[in-house]
């Protein structure tokens, strides 16, 4: 199983960007899937998180402007990003938890895809 995330780039601030993370392989169900995000110099945090049942929860800088969602038929999770600022710069990772064909529940990264914002 592999987790893919697209997306990133340079956008000025109030732009928009959205992140893609697509999962393949034997993939028998996704569980939940979130974004985190590392700005320099801190820790990882996580932005948001969508259950399979479709709960979500937001990091409390980004409500209302980011929205998390799911397709599960694509087997792929998003991150719709408005009203961005400078400071949601970092490098944004997609994570899930997925069962496999083998009905074995892991914990999934994709490699990062950088968002900039500038002032």
């Amino acid at each position: 199983v592999q987790l893919q995330a697209f997306g990133g780039g340079l956008v000025q601030a109030g732009g928009s960007l959205r992140l893609s993370c697509a999962a393949s392989g034997r993939i028998f169900m996704i569980n939940t899937m979130g974004w985190y995000r590392q700005a320099p110099g801190k820790q990882r945090e996580l932005v948001a998180i969508i259950t399979r049942g479709g709960n979500t929860n937001y990091l409390e800088s980004v409500k209302g402007r980011f929205t998390i969602s799911r397709d599960d038929a694509k087997n792929t999770g998003y991150l719709q990003m408005n009203s961005l600022k400078p400071e949601d710069t970092a490098v944004y990772y997609c994570n899930a938890v997925i069962t496999d064909n083998d009905w074995r529940r892991s914990d999934y990264w994709g490699q990062g895809t950088l968002v900039t914002v500038s002032s």
